[in-house]
């Protein structure tokens, strides 16, 4: 396997198809048994109260760097200059609703849309604030650009997988196409923390929009032979074979063979996760629809994969900090950025909606922070915008969601909340609690701690 790449938990992907944080598939029992020595007492305790049943589904489209909420869905005309930026507000479908003239396909939905403008916490680097935005927590012993550790809170899959067990060989989470890495520095979040590698998301690591994107490599536990899957056929054929054999003689010969590696192996064979990376039996029509590029089709396999019965799928727009505008920020967005996101979070709300899954699945758009809204250049001559966690923006919608709605407000010049802020505490609660899980879980940590899940409250007036 790839040295550059030892933190997967397994494969499935082309070139490696990426699956999962630290060696599911080769986890000795010892780290197994480390990790499922966690969970001592659950306490679901209260019931959901803002919708008749949890949604089934969640889809967090992550803009990895950090949109500029001024420049995006928080837009000041009337800031002075050197604040408002260049690009002009539009009209939505909802009266008194705005949003930046390069999401027009967007500004047709906002009837579905709740933006919520008083976003805020305290760390303005990007592995610290990712962390908080994919956990609902501040990172245990913070400091600037500290590494991802089995100290870390876990993500939003790892509870989900911790209280609710998946089964019939689908995945709790998983996140694409991109895994947030450069260099020595490990993005924060993406895993189950201290809750350990047995919860751990899927991590793939390969662009749908590629033109040979499949899912062409297998790694199965040691003891059993790899499989080159070139083909869906090949692919099939291979699942019906081993799957026949285990059925015959499951697991026989295979010493020190674990329950974990059981559960993985049953998950690669599931057909319906593996019949959702199929994507290239998708219609040319919708694929076109989601557009032709790693946004596009990473949120079409988003939706495959909760029609698989994934419940949590993030969905990363661009490599790690893609959206790091610290220099020529107008050109960015308006070419390369906006106009890709626009046209697949609309194919992904018209999509849901049409297929009757829009209700049941809750639709986050977020960055880990928001962008300074004093224009700069940080040495370089095309402007930009620095980082910014004291106000920025995170977009919800479906999965019960009133939507038609602002929540919370700005100040005149986006810089800091003119309402109550929104942190992500209460993010990471709005998520639970939407997953019909009670932000006032207790877990245990390592050291046999009690920890609650998260802090914070259900975000005021989010749900209908």
């Amino acid at each position: 396997m790839n040295q550059t790449h030892r933190h997967a938990i397994g494969v499935l992907r082309r070139e490696f198809l990426q699956v999962g944080f630290s060696g599911l598939l080769g986890l000795s029992a010892s780290e197994i048994a480390a990790g499922a020595d966690i969970r001592k007492r659950i306490d679901l305790g209260g019931v959901d109260t803002f919708r008749k049943a949890p949604v089934k589904h969640v889809i967090l489209v992550f803009l990895t760097g950090a949109p500029s909420h001024v420049d995006t869905f928080d837009l000041k005309p009337e800031a002075p200059e050197g604040i408002r930026g260049s690009f002009r507000p539009i009209s939505t479908d909802v009266p008194g609703m705005f949003v930046s003239e390069h999401l027009p396909r967007l500004s047709r939905h906002f009837q579905k849309l709740a933006v919520v403008r008083s976003m805020q916490h305290r760390y303005n680097n990007h592995l610290n604030a990712t962390h908080e935005m994919l956990t609902g927590h501040s990172q245990p012993g913070a400091f600037f650009d500290k590494i991802a550790s089995r100290d870390d809170y876990p993500c939003y899959a790892g509870t989900l997988e911790y209280v609710r067990p998946s089964s019939e060989g689908v995945p709790s989470g998983v996140t694409l196409p991109t895994f947030l890495m450069e260099g020595p520095l490990v993005w924060p979040g993406q895993h189950a923390g201290f809750l350990g590698p047995k919860y751990d998301p899927w991590l793939i690591k390969s662009d749908p929009n590629g033109r040979d994107f499949r899912v062409e490599e297998v790694e199965l536990p040691q003891g059993l032979a790899v499989e080159r899957l070139t083909d869906r056929r090949s692919l099939s054929r291979s699942l019906d074979s081993i799957a026949a054999t285990l059925d015959r003689s499951p697991f026989e010969g295979l010493e020190g063979f674990d329950e974990k590696r059981r559960q993985a192996y049953s998950m690669l064979l599931s057909r319906k996760v593996a019949q959702a990376f199929d994507i290239g039996s998708e219609p040319a029509a919708m694929r076109d629809r989601y557009g032709r590029h790693m946004f596009g089709q990473s949120l079409l396999l988003a939706r495959r994969l909760i029609e698989s019965g994934v419940p949590i799928v993030q969905a990363n727009m661009g490599r790690v900090q893609n959206w790091d505008s610290h220099q020529d920020i107008f050109r960015r967005l308006s070419k390369d950025l906006l106009p890709p996101l626009d046209q697949g979070v609309t194919a992904l709300l018209e999509d849901l909606d049409a297929r009757g899954l829009l209700d049941e699945t809750l639709v986050i758009v977020t960055g880990e922070f928001g962008r300074n809204p004093k224009i700069g250049t940080e040495g370089g001559v095309n402007p930009g915008r620095d980082h910014w966690s004291p106000c920025f923006t995170s977009v919800f919608a479906g999965g019960g969601v009133r939507g038609g709605q602002y929540i919370g407000a700005s100040d005149k010049n986006g810089a800091y909340p003119a309402t109550r802020p929104i942190t992500p505490n209460d993010f990471g609660a709005t998520v639970y609690r939407a997953l019909g899980i009670d932000p006032d879980l207790e877990l245990r940590d390592k050291l046999d701690r009690p920890i609650r899940i998260v802090r914070g409250e259900l975000i005021p007036g989010l749900f209908a």
